[in-house]
């Protein structure tokens, strides 16, 4: 029997036909069946139409400079006609080079990827499959799948790439994807990938910047340019000849980007940066307060504060030179950590982990042997250097006394005396802060000891006329205590606080010439304390002596009698005007600044002073922009009419723009006061300022036993203030009162700030009459005898000879020496008054 025919053939033909067509159908019907059923509930790709990508919120300083970001993902958006096509070129050579070719999904892409992908798993390696997907695909991915490696979200990704592609052009799908995809340093998209690797914009890169870039989506940690740098280089490389054989560059062009080097470097750091970062954080604080989490971190804001950052750095310079001044005249605290062994020292050096935020000059070393007259020690450089017994004079031993003040050991007379072999400290080169050309420069490997301060404070620079803070120092470093000290110190503004005592004063009568008891006081206590009897900074008491005296010299004694002969309330409705308090107890010893507040609302309440008698909130935000670009804050809200004008000429009127701020005080007593703090100056308590050559006055504040330094200098345009305690109150020390500890910090800071300011005098306003009186004993003088001023008096207040003996007498209301009686008044119209009228002179 013959087993093969054609008849038999073709039956088997026709039957295997028919299997195999019906096996085909069932396949094409379930995989159809599949995709229906793994893409029933795909997102909605049109969501992408509306897409708004997280963008990160910039901080920019007054002057323009970047100073911070936030965000939970660093990007900035750019559209697609702004990325450079160098950018775009890289891109599609390296992830799609058919990218404008296909529909969304390359199927022979997807083949070799799948072989490549078998290959690897055959071989047992691991890492992530391969699978050839497109632009569109990635997007699909990024933005609406997970990124598991699952044959079902795979299909998702194929179906929703089609469609995609029909729904938008190649140019819509390409801005999503380089402004979504994650390019490792914190950078998603590929500005903030320029930014973040080179600190450049797109259109700053170079064509092998562009193609490092280009090569990160593959892995970014994978390519990192300093941990895998031979890595990162070759996949450079790759790109850039990918870009060749692609037409996009020249093999001239190729070769000369594949010779350069990979270089990056960190954003945000160095001098500039660090000194913002109290103020940087604060603004981070008002913005969420603002706007909240979401809009801080994802909604792309443009935030322009106030801050000037030359001024920034020269008030962090200034408050850790005071700080560390402070710090060396109360001992040597001891070695960061001990070597018991010196066996590779440097080795032992290289892992000891040093304080943060050390001066740029500052570094530890080791102590490696010590004689009579010096110490030697050793750098983690290698170098070799010197400490002599005479730059270690302050490094005496730290003591406190039985009253808690500190005290300082025996003189040194040997290094030995506070270092050890093996002790781990901080130096700086004795040449550090010297001219190369200096005369008598030590020698180079001369060094002296250093330690971090254990004090702190605070320092605020504000313009008195917008409130824009201009600089704000929080702390001696951001990095070793997040506390501002500035804003979130409370603390007892002491003598800082008299002006405003005084001022209440001239409010109710008193002149700057009216004679207060510089005398023994006793007053009735509280619960803790009987008796209430203030003392003058010198245990002395000096008689009667004219109010400007008082203020000037800082005497406790008469700033009490005369809140006591006032009465509180006025104080206190002047502290609480003034914005210095909310809510403060009445009792004499608030006239001296007992009750607390903070160095924020100190410069605030004297720049009311210095411009005028306004207070305007102090803001450190200029504009807040939505990511679109309005204006959603603003902090100067006055109307301009006229400052649109398309050209200025001569022709064109000066823009007459309102008063900012609300009136709490007039403006001749805000003057007189301001008349009064020159005093200070010229011949008080911050009579160190006078080397700056120019018109400014200030008030010095500190509080009992020594616990806190204050110090408010001012021109007629700038306001600087600075505070300096434990953070856990203690004394200071005796005789560190704020002439000491806070003046030279005002004085270096006003020193280098006022450069750009003109020395102007302070402005006078209508209705001050200025007459020569003595400044000891408030009677009328004449110009060129000894003590003679020229005083401010509102009209009718001033001093006059042969008063009657009612108004010689101690007395402090408005009939007072230096004050007159109304029925005294002449006639304003008078030649007298108007010979005498020495209003604006100095």
């Amino acid at each position: 029997m013959k087993v093969f025919t054609w008849k038999n053939a073709l039956r088997t033909l026709i039957w295997g036909g028919a299997t195999v067509g019906v096996l085909g159908v069932a396949a094409i019907i379930a995989v159809a069946v599949y995709v229906v059923r793994v893409t029933e509930d795909l997102p909605e790709y049109q969501q992408l139409a509306e897409y708004e990508p997280a963008i990160m919120s910039r901080v920019h300083a007054g002057d323009g400079l970047l100073i911070a970001e936030f965000a939970r993902q660093q990007r900035v958006f750019v559209p697609i006609e702004n990325i450079p096509p160098l950018v775009i070129n890289a891109y599609l050579s390296a992830e799609d080079k058919n990218f404008y070719n296909h529909g969304g999904v390359d199927f022979f892409g997807m083949a070799r990827g799948g072989l490549r992908s078998a290959i690897q798993i055959a071989r047992g390696q691991g890492g992530p499959l391969q699978s050839g997907s497109t632009i569109t695909q990635q997007v699909a991915k990024n933005f609406l799948f997970s990124a598991d490696q699952r044959i079902e979200r795979k299909v998702r990704e194929i179906v929703i790439s089609r469609r995609m592609e029909r729904a938008f052009t190649k140019d819509q799908i390409l801005e999503l994807y380089l402004n979504e995809i994650y390019l490792g340093n914190r950078a998603y998209g590929v500005a903030a990938a320029a930014l973040n690797y080179f600190g450049k914009s797109l259109d700053e890169l170079d064509l092998h910047e562009a193609a490092y870039l280009a090569a990160l989506p593959k892995g970014p940690s994978n390519y990192h340019p300093e941990r895998e740098r031979a890595a990162a280089i070759g996949r450079r490389n790759w790109v850039l000849e990918r870009m060749h054989a692609n037409g996009y560059i020249t093999r001239e062009e190729m070769n000369a980007a594949q010779a350069m080097p990979l270089e990056s470097g960190e954003r945000l750091s160095g001098s500039q940066y660090l000194a913002a970062n109290y103020f940087v954080e604060q603004v981070r604080r008002e913005v969420f307060d603002l706007y909240g989490e979401d809009q801080l971190y994802d909604g792309g804001l443009s935030i322009r504060t106030t801050l000037d950052t030359t001024m920034q750095l020269t008030a962090r310079r200034a408050l850790r030179n005071g700080l560390e001044a402070y710090d060396r005249r109360h001992g040597y605290r001891g070695p960061l950590t001990h070597f018991d062994s010196m066996e590779s020292w440097r080795d032992q050096l290289a892992e000891f982990t040093p304080p943060p935020d050390l001066d740029e000059t500052w570094t530890v070393a080791v102590v490696t042997g010590l004689s009579s007259s010096a110490a030697e020690v050793g750098l983690l450089s290698g170098e070799r250097g010197s400490i002599s017994l005479e730059a270690l004079g302050w490094a005496r031993e730290p003591l406190t006394r039985e009253d808690g003040f500190p005290a300082l050991g025996a003189q040194i007379t040997a290094p030995s005396a506070m270092l050890s072999e093996g002790d781990v400290i901080l130096v700086e080169p004795l040449r550090a802060d010297m001219a190369e050309d200096a005369e008598d420069l030590p020698p180079a490997d001369a060094y002296g000891l250093r330690q971090v301060p254990e004090v702190n404070g605070g320092i605020i620079a504000i313009d008195p006329y917008t409130g824009r803070v201009l600089a704000m120092v929080g702390g001696y470093s951001f990095e070793q205590s997040e506390f501002n000290r500035a804003t979130q110190a409370r603390r007892q503004p002491g003598s800082s606080f008299k002006p405003f005592v005084y001022a209440a004063a001239l409010l109710n009568g008193w002149t700057p010439a009216s004679i207060i008891l510089d005398a023994p006081f006793v007053a009735s206590g509280d619960s803790e304390m009987r008796f209430y009897r203030p003392q003058n900074y010198s245990n002395e008491f000096y008689g009667p002596s004219p109010l400007r005296l008082g203020l000037e010299l800082s005497r406790n004694v008469m700033t009490v009698r005369l809140a006591q002969d006032l009465g509180l309330a006025p104080i206190v409705q002047i502290g609480e005007d003034f914005r210095l308090y909310d809510q403060v107890q009445p009792n004499l010893s608030m006239a001296l600044g007992a009750s607390e507040t903070t160095l924020f609302r100190l410069v605030a309440a004297y720049s009311a002073l210095v411009n005028g008698g306004r207070y305007i909130e102090p803001t450190l935000l200029d504009r807040v922009q939505s990511r679109s670009g309005e204006t959603i804050y603003v902090h100067d809200q006055r109307s301009c009419e006229g400052c649109d004008v398309e050209e200025w000429g001569p022709e064109v009127e000066e823009p007459d723009l309102p008063v900012l701020g609300e009136r709490v005080i007039d403006e001749v007593t805000a003057f007189q006061v301001v008349h009064m703090l020159e005093g200070v100056v010229e011949r008080g308590t911050g009579a160190r300022l006078r080397a700056l050559g120019r018109p400014l006055g200030g008030k010095t504040g500190t509080t009992n036993d020594f616990r806190d330094a204050w110090f408010v200098g001012f021109g007629p345009d700038l306001i600087a203030a600075t505070y300096v305690g434990f953070d856990t109150p203690r004394p200071l020390g005796s005789g560190e009162a704020g002439s000491r500890v806070a003046v030279p910090i005002v004085q270096e800071f006003l020193e280098s700030a006022l450069q750009d300011y003109p020395a102007a005098p302070f402005r006078v306003p209508e209705g001050v009459r200025f007459v020569p009186i003595d400044r000891q004993t408030g009677e009328p003088s004449v110009i060129g005898r000894p003590f003679t001023i020229m005083e401010a008096f509102k009209p009718g207040t001033e001093p006059t000879r042969g008063q009657s003996a009612a108004e010689e007498s101690l007395s402090f209301g408005s009939g007072a020496l230096g004050g007159r009686t109304p029925e005294e008044e002449p006639d304003s119209g008078s030649e007298e008054d108007e010979e005498d009228d020495l209003s604006g002179l100095y």
